[in-house]
């Protein structure tokens, strides 16, 4: 994205100062804050002053001036309320915007990444980045940075304090809080506690991961019955957290204890300091008061070093949240050209293509690694180009090549002898309809799931579109017809009606190139003969691509292309490749026996039915 170049922490910096004007008065209204919150020690101060100096001189009591100084106590806690409150009124317009910002471009971002980038980063791993990462950006710039703001300023007001009545007992204050934080900055500088605190945010995405798998994969959990601890990929990702956790914990629990007690003994260290001085002082009244003052004051000084310290944690892990945002907004899309060519025809071509799925960074890339091994063909317009092979041949990488899903290796891929690195996506992608053998649909309506294919489209051509894909019949049975929301109210689809639905899709759209994988391999075959008439009505004029096991269904096809392990065995019509006994011939032969077989076992089991 090009913003990200700046280290994690500057980028924090950059992004909690987006909206400067409302930030800089939120820290001010902070620093205002911190600021009159002492002033209620002052007033004691100034109360007990007068209370002893009555009772010492043996004269009234003052009553109006202590009662201002109760007043004034009262209003400055009042004022440190409000100043706070308009500090974090601001801080959250700024979270909240940002927050937005950050949500909105960062989706937007992932859907101009390749696929490739989705295929080797988990749901689990991004829905972290947006629920977590994000949310803790926010949290930051809402309640963490006016803290951070207002905590960083408390030191300098109290230095300014404690050296106002007397610096000998100021720096008798002073030294506990810096013996505190050298213990504590001692422990941070440790390297075991680096790495464990390393490793704890490795486990902790590990575990995100695991859990989104476990929770996908309930139904087959059930089903084997395996339970929470026989999982074993969620339970020992569980058990790595804790251990780390437990980990970074004990490495660190000697150096916060030590925190904790010196900011808590603070007085230990005052009155000390008092009875040394006491016997060489020449005011003896007002040493007592300035000592009575830091002795009270000491009992307000660990709130502020110990928020400090929160706010610094939270800093550090909102670091950690922007830099795993940044590492996914740094890697570069697609490139494509800001005015893309346009084609006249749709031919699709593939010349001398190569692709691996490998990593980019692997190294040492042979052509047995290889998905795809030198591919040359031409899909025409207006014909069926059918890709047929075992699994892993390569049939499914071709068609996600296609709509550049995924860049070649080596090779160029043109659509009408324009190369896809000339258009622009958006149009590429309107030049293509898919039917895939995994059909996923959104908790939406029906016709809304439908509509993707064609957001402005009308309910009567959604209609028409789900009777020309057999859809209408089941979907007009649902509790709500085309308004039923997919999922919810125990709403499910079968298979074979969700990849109806799919096909509506890709008639709706109505692009020149449809690619078709495995695009009846749910129908039954009672609705199959009606889906392949509206897939030939469909196909007129258009490029297709289509993938399939049974090849049945790509007999007629104009050509057929036989893929072995990334490499082109064949190719030709059904009658060419029949004759020429090679690898389609021993596919067709397998399939037969497959349909033989299946035919011998439905007739046994009606034998056996009649003789019951």
């Amino acid at each position: 994205m090009n913003s990200t170049d700046i280290n994690p922490s500057s980028r924090l910096w950059k992004l909690a100062f987006t909206y400067k004007t409302l930030m800089i008065f939120s820290c001010l209204f902070s620093i205002f804050s911190v600021i009159t919150s002492f002033i209620p020690f002052i007033a004691i101060y100034f109360i007990v002053c007068e209370i002893i100096l009555s009772i010492s001189h043996q004269i009234e009591l003052n009553s109006e001036l202590i009662i201002s100084y109760g007043w004034l106590a009262f209003m400055a806690a009042a004022l440190a309320i409000v100043f706070n409150f308009l500090a974090l009124c601001l801080s959250h317009i700024v979270a909240f915007k940002t927050l937005y910002n950050l949500k909105y471009n960062f989706i937007r971002y992932l859907s101009c990444l390749p696929l490739g980038f989705h295929t080797n980063h988990s749901s689990g791993e991004l829905r972290k980045i947006v629920d977590d990462d994000i949310e803790k950006i926010e949290q930051f710039i809402a309640h963490q940075l006016p803290d951070m703001i207002g905590s960083f300023a408390s030191p300098v007001v109290i230095l300014v304090i404690l050296a106002i009545f007397d610096w000998r007992l100021g720096l008798a204050t002073l030294l506990p809080i810096i013996l505190a934080y050298i213990v504590l900055i001692s422990g941070y500088r440790r390297k075991d506690i680096k790495t464990n605190q390393q490793e704890l945010q490795k486990k902790l995405i590990e575990m995100s991961h695991a859990s989104v798998e476990y929770i996908r994969g309930i139904t087959v959990i059930k089903a084997f019955n395996q339970t929470f601890f026989s999982f074993k990929r969620f339970n020992d990702a569980i058990k790595a957290y804790q251990f780390y956790c437990l980990k970074f914990i004990y490495c660190f629990k000697y150096h916060m204890a030590f925190f904790i007690l010196l900011l808590n003994s603070i007085y230990l260290f005052i009155v000390p300091v008092v009875i040394f001085l006491i016997s060489d002082t020449d005011n003896y009244a007002n040493f007592i008061l300035s000592a009575i003052f830091y002795l009270i004051f000491s009992l307000g000084l660990p709130a502020p070093f110990f928020k400090l310290i929160y706010v610094t944690q939270g800093f550090q892990k909102t670091v950690k949240s922007v830099q795993n945002m940044d590492e996914v907004l740094n890697v570069p899309p697609l490139s494509e050209p800001k005015e893309g060519l346009k084609v006249e025809s749709y031919d699709i071509q593939f010349d001398n293509v190569c692709f691996s799925y490998h990593d980019e960074q692997v190294s040492n890339t042979t052509e047995s690694n290889n998905a795809l091994n030198h591919i040359s063909f031409t899909a025409k317009q207006g014909e069926i180009t059918a890709l047929v092979g075992l699994s892993g041949s390569g049939k499914s990488t071709i068609s996600l090549l296609i709509p550049r899903f995924f860049d070649p290796d080596e090779g160029h891929i043109t659509i009408g002898h324009v190369d896809l690195k000339q258009m622009t996506s958006g149009y590429l992608l309107s030049l293509v309809s898919f039917v895939f053998q995994d059909v996923f649909l959104f908790k939406q309506s029906v016709i809304n799931n439908i509509r993707i294919g064609k957001p402005d489209a009308t309910i009567d051509e959604v209609i028409a579109v789900a009777k020309t894909a057999q859809c209408h019949e089941f979907i007009e049975k649902l509790p709500n017809g085309y308004d039923s929301i997919i999922g919810s109210d125990g709403i499910h689809l079968s298979g074979g009606e969700m990849q109806r639905l799919a096909i509506a899709r890709a008639l709706l759209k109505n692009s020149p190139i449809l690619i078709l994988d495995e695009a009846t391999s749910f129908a039954d075959p009672e609705n199959e003969s009606k889906i392949q008439l509206a897939m030939k009505a469909l196909m007129k004029n258009k490029t297709v691509i289509m993938i399939a096991h049974r090849l049945s269904t790509i007999r007629d096809a104009n050509k057929i292309i036989v893929l072995d392990k990334g490499n082109i065995a064949e190719s030709g019509t059904h009658e060419q490749l029949f004759s020429n006994k090679r690898t389609y011939y021993k596919m067709w032969q397998y399939y037969q026996q497959t349909l033989d077989w299946q035919m011998h076992h439905s007739d046994m089991s009606s034998q056996t039915m009649m003789s019951k």
